[in-house]
Formats: C-alpha cells, structure tokens, sequence
C-alpha cells in the first residue's frame, strides 16, 4: 500500500460479533463497503465475554472454584464457532479449532498461576485480554475463507507504560511499530483484523486501555497510520443524544463536532470512548458512527465542523460513589488540603466525575470501587473526617435548558448539583422506576 492514507478502519463493538449470526453480518458489510480499499478492523470481545472473564478472574484471585465458569466460556465460543462451520471450508475450520485449543490452553495455565498476594490490576490484564485475542482470531478467519484477510496481534505493537487496566500510549513507538508492522501486510493482504482494548509493555506485558477501549484503538491505529477515516458499528443509528435503553424519544445527531463530542464523553456518553476523539482530530480524521443492524443508513459523521443549538444530551452514570472530605479541626478546606486529597485520589486511581467545595468541605463523585475507595480512606481518614454515599447515579444534561432539567430532576432525591454555561449535573439515590 503505498498511500496509508487510502486506509479504514472499522471498529465492531461486542454487540456486533456477539454470536455466529453477528459475524456473519460483520462479513457481510466487509463485503459490501470495503470496495477493496485497505481495511484495518478492530474487534472487541464476543458479547459479555469481557464480564465472564472479570467473573473467572475474580474466582481465581479470590482461591474459589473457577472451572465450571471457564467451561461455560468456552462451550460458548466453540459452538459460535461450530455454528458457523458449515459456510467454511475444513482448513479453516481447522484453523479456528487450533487456534481455540491454543487460547484456551493458555488462559487455563494463566488462571492456574493467579496469586492473590500480587498485583490485582496487572493480573487482571492477563486475564481479561482473552476476549480480544479469541474473537478478532474467530473473524480474521472467518473473513479469510471468502476474503484475503489476516489476524494481526496488536499487543507488541501498541506501546504502552505499566499503568494497568489503563495503559498509557507511548506514542513514538507505537506509531513507528504500526507502521513498520502494518504498511507491509496490507500491500499483501488487504483485510487485517486486530484486537480492541489491549496494549503491551516493553517487557512483554498485556495491558488494556480502560473498560470499552476498543474505540481508542481505532483512533491509536488510525492516527499512527493516517488514516483516511474511522467507522464504529454500533447497535443504535449513529450517536444519539441520550441511550435508547434509558431515554425515550432519542434525537441522532447527523453531524457534530469533535469538541462536542469529547465533553459528551468526558461526562459519560457510552457511544464513544472518551480518549477516542483527540488523536483523530488532531490529524483531522473522521469518525463515522454506523449502524450494523442498517448500514446503509446514514449514521453521524463527527469531524471539525460549526453546527447551531444541539439538542440536549441526557447522560447517565451508575455505580457511582459520593465522598466529602472535612477538615477534622474546622478550618477552611486549603489549597494545600485539595493538593493532599487530589494526590491521594489520584493514588487511589479514582477518577473523578464531580466536584464541588463549601468552607470547610470538599466533595467528589466517582466510579464505585471497593478496592480503590478503601485505599484512599487508608491514605486521608487521620487528616480529614469523611463520609460517603454508594449505589447513586450521576446525571449530566448537556447543551440544557429549563425542560430538560424539569425532566431528569422530577420526584427524584438530589443530593449533590451544579451547572455551568452549558452543563448541569447531579448526583441523586438510584431512581426506582
């Protein structure tokens, strides 16, 4: 390929090869949008899978019994992959078969070696990362049995620091490892199907990118290769402004910018990753968010574009914890108070969602994590008196106006809000419906 710029890629979310029948789609928009361009396709794992192995390495760490788990694991990838035997040929369905025996052997022998005096989170990576590596194998070779295409292992060529569940990229030498790696194959095959979510360390570590990291490797991919542009496959008809399961009555934004998008993300929007945006708009890539369940329909385009007054945007956040650090002796919450508390957040790997200070308090909004919220109580409960609230959820209404926040705020039990010129927020109890 002597012009990465003639490049896709194509992101397919677990929902999109979640079972044979989805593969079999997934096959078929190949088919029929990738007009013998270069195609670089990201994969995530197949449905829940990323969940059961969260389950399986759970068990394990904990010493409890796991191999009941990995078999309903892994009777269910072999029968996605038995349903699709018979439109394949016996070399590939022999190709698939090894290269399951081979994961799965591996996956044993990880689980086997968990200890639960070390480290959770670079353990976790090990485990967790099987998704990745099973479903982009079963549709490289299923793609490759009608169509030239071919399994490309991300993890030594995505970069990144020894921050687990969150790597970091090394951007220098992951984009000269692509494109030495990348540029090559696709001059000889012009299908490669790679793993969402998943990284390594210069010392031959798995590590992942965050919970739904798929769509930030689509964007490390594209802006390392120049790509022409990015298309995620989504179960919804491009980017909405509010989840279907939630909200009803949703609008689909048929373009947007990409500023707009990345505070959509920022605040919790579940279509895009919110790292995903930075480095396709700093090489002014676009994203095409698509439908798989009707790809011929337009979809939104997120590029560098002007657009009026968006329809207001509904995020929900669940699972969330409210923390309140008081000064034990009264006196006003510092500078220097908010410097210890902001480290040991930080520490703690505990993002935070909200904020907000009074006189003698500071406040917080974060993901849940028993884990995580008792170290930071270890680190801060001999300087400040803290008290916090679990099982709440975190409401943003981007783009608001008085309706829109009559709407959300209705017969519910605030306990926390803020608005700026253009957001507002609150944290409440989980509303029963």
């Amino acid at each position: 390929m002597h012009n990465s710029q003639l490049l896709k890629v194509y992101k397919f979310g677990g929902a999109s090869v979640k079972d044979a029948a989805a593969i079999i789609n997934l096959v078929r928009i190949v088919r029929e949008y990738q007009a013998d361009t270069p195609l670089l396709i990201v994969v995530s794992a197949m449905g829940k899978t990323t969940n059961a192995l969260e389950e399986l390495f759970d068990l394990a760490y904990q010493g409890q019994e796991y191999t009941s788990a990995l078999t309903r694991l892994e009777a269910f990838h072999r029968e996605a992959a038995q349903q699709l035997a018979p439109s394949l040929g016996q070399d590939t369905q022999a190709t698939i078969k090894a290269a399951f025996d081979d994961a799965f052997d591996a996956l044993r022998a990880q689980l086997a070696a968990v200890n639960c005096h070390q480290d959770y989170d670079q353990q976790y990576d090990q485990i967790v990362s099987f998704g990745e590596l099973l479903a982009s194998q079963l549709v490289a070779f299923v793609l490759n049995d009608t169509h030239p295409a071919r399994w490309l292992d991300c993890r030594p060529l995505l970069r990144t620091d020894e921050s687990w569940r969150e790597g970091r990229i090394d951007w220098e030498t992951t984009e000269s490892n692509l494109r030495a790696a990348v540029l090559p194959q696709l001059q000889q095959v012009h299908i490669l199907v790679t793993q969402g979510f998943l990284g390594g360390t210069a010392s031959g570590y798995t590590t992942t990118l965050g919970r739904e990291g798929s769509d930030y490797t689509a964007a490390i991919l594209a802006y390392c290769l120049h790509a022409e542009s990015v298309t995620i496959w989504k179960d919804v008809a491009g980017l909405l402004n509010a989840d279907p399961k939630i909200f009803a009555d949703t609008v689909r934004y048929p373009e947007i910018s990409y500023q707009e998008t990345i505070e959509m993300a920022y605040y919790g929007a579940s279509v895009i990753h919110p790292k995903t945006i930075k480095p396709l708009a700093v090489r002014q890539i676009p994203l095409y968010v698509k439908s798989f369940l009707a790809p011929a329909a337009e979809g939104t385009k997120i590029h560098d574009c002007r657009h009026g007054l968006l329809a207001p945007a509904y995020i929900l956040k669940v699972n969330q914890c409210l923390i309140s650090f008081e000064s034990k002796d009264l006196t006003f919450i510092s500078e220097e108070n908010l410097e210890v508390i902001f480290g040991a957040l930080a520490q703690a790997r505990l993002k935070i969602n909200l904020m907000q200070n009074s006189a003698i308090s500071f406040s917080v909004c974060t993901d849940f994590s028993s884990q995580r919220l008792d170290k930071l109580l270890s680190a801060l409960r001999e300087q400040f008196t803290i008290h916090y609230n679990t099982g709440l959820e975190l409401y943003s209404i981007k783009n608001y106006d008085a309706a829109s926040i009559q709407r959300l705020t209705h017969h519910r039990d605030l306990l926390l809000e803020q608005r700026t010129r253009q957001t507002f927020q609150f944290v409440c109890r989980q509303h029963l419906q």
